[in-house]
């Protein structure tokens, strides 16, 4: 008698499992006939025989490893065709269901790593070098612009640091601007803010008591500070070093002559005139992108820690002792190496999480990456600390506390690192405020002092908050 076909109710390897198993012989004299036709017992072979399961398990053996449960393994016998003739007669099984628990146990699991994702966190080494060249490129306006300067001001200080401050906010919201909305979104950001922030600093420098040139140099340095923020945020960094070329330019030609206060004045003006008319240029092209707009856009108020950061690491960075100004421009300098040792903790740290198997091995693989990006931070700024002979512990105490806190800000975590740069700013200027007469307690040692602890404080947060898998989404 043949077996009902695979649409009919009840038909044996179709269906409801359950409703297979309802099909078991009932121990009754007036059923057994009917029975032994819908679901024939199981055939015996001889010991010495050769099961056909076995081939069967070994065609199947990929299959049958990555199953989770059985009834995988039946879905795929029923959609290569397997009838019950064939369940029946050549592997003397009663159904579908029996070979295929049959396989599930006789194969092991062996379920497939998936296939590497691409690393997100790659990037190009060379820009990363670009954008600390950048970064430090711009003191040298300062040097150019010493004679044009009645002494040292100190409201000169007070507009950078606000300039500072501003920026490294306007830089986060226009960030997340570009990711949620778009370059048009960030170029919108960037046009309402940018022109803000330098008015804002430009009027710190007569608040603080300074006047005349200073006065136009503060307005300069704000104007290039807000425009380079936006181009750095949009991508264009060969326009900003092309912006810098006239500064650039003028103080090679110092250590061969004297420009003199007019050509001085001349490459500064140019330098922010390019800078701003490349920025207000290319905010236009980005305000004709198309708009793509995203849900989750945080406050504003979120972008808070990341201008108190600035404002704390601006204020560290300018209190530095005068025995390490050289090693400072160096810090500055650096800023690029350090921008790419971010990169490559987010993605060594996410190949830890890829190969750890419990949280207290991704928590040790994370401090390790952690400790190693730190140590080659340092290890860069030792060379050029020893070559000038700059204070090597308080230049590394302090660089540790900008990378640290660069990275926590990074993955989101900002409040920690701002708290610890004001923290170790305002006790920095207030023990250099007291000025004690003893020279162990001098700039450098209190520097050391200020920053050491900050360093610390933020290496155990980065320590506890990234060993957690969340902080790595």
């Amino acid at each position: 008698m043949n077996a009902p076909p695979r649409s009919a109710p009840g038909a044996p390897g179709t269906g409801k499992r359950g409703a297979h198993r309802r099909q078991d012989p009932v121990r009754s004299r007036g059923e057994g006939a009917l029975l032994h036709l819908t679901a024939p017992p199981r055939q015996r072979r001889p010991s010495w025989s050769d099961d056909p399961l076995d081939e069967l398990a070994e065609r199947l053996a990929d299959v049958c490893g990555a199953a989770v449960h059985p009834d995988e393994i039946a879905a795929v016998l029923e959609s290569d065709g397997l009838t019950h003739e064939q369940i029946t007669s050549r592997y003397a099984r009663r159904d579908l269901f029996d070979v295929a628990d049959e396989l599930y146990a006789r194969v092991p699991r062996r379920f497939p790593d998936p296939e590497p994702a691409p690393d997100p966190w790659r990037t190009s080494p060379w820009r990363c070098l670009l954008r600390g060249v950048l970064f430090g490129l711009p003191g040298i306006a300062y040097v150019l612009g010493t004679g044009l300067l009645p002494g040292r001001p100190g409201g000169l200080a007070a507009s950078a640091l606000v300039a500072w401050g501003w920026n490294q906010a306007l830089a986060h919201r226009a960030y997340v601007r570009l990711g949620t909305g778009g370059r048009r979104a960030a170029a919108r950001c960037l046009m309402l803010a940018a022109p803000a922030g330098a008015a804002v600093a430009a009027a710190a420098l007569p608040v603080a008591g300074g006047t005349g040139a200073g006065l136009a140099f503060a307005a300069g340095q704000a104007l290039y500070l807000a425009a380079a923020t936006a181009l750095l945020v949009l991508g264009r960094e060969r326009d900003l070093l092309l912006a810098l070329a006239p500064t650039a330019a003028g103080a090679l030609c110092v250590p061969l002559w004297d420009p003199g206060p007019v050509a001085v004045t001349g490459l500064l003006v140019g330098t922010v005139a390019a800078a701003a008319l490349l920025a207000v240029r290319e905010i236009v092209r980005s305000l004709r992108a198309p708009d793509s707009r995203a849900p989750g856009l945080p406050r504003l108020a979120a972008s808070v820690p990341y201008g108190l950061f600035g404002l704390g690491c601006g204020a560290l960075t300018l209190m530095a002792p005068a025995a390490g100004r050289s090693a400072a421009i160096v810090l500055t300098l650096s800023m690029g190496v350090a921008e790419w040792l971010l990169y490559r903790y987010r993605s060594l740290a996410l190949a830890a999480l890829r190969r750890s198997r419990s949280a207290g091995g991704f928590r040790f693989r994370a401090a390790r990456v952690l400790v190693l990006c730190l140590a080659g931070y340092l290890a860069l700024l030792t060379a050029p600390a020893l070559a000038t002979g700059a204070p090597l512990g308080p230049l590394l105490a302090l660089g540790s506390v900008l990378w640290i806190g660069l990275l926590l800000q990074a993955v989101g975590i900002a409040w920690p690192s701002a708290v610890a740069c004001l923290a170790a700013a305002g006790a920095e200027a207030v023990l250099l405020g007291l000025a004690f007469p003893h020279p162990a307690l001098g700039p450098a040692a209190v520097q050391l002092a200020a920053c050491g602890c900050a360093a610390a404080a933020l290496l155990a947060v980065a320590c506890t908050r990234l060993g957690r898998t969340t902080a790595h989404r």
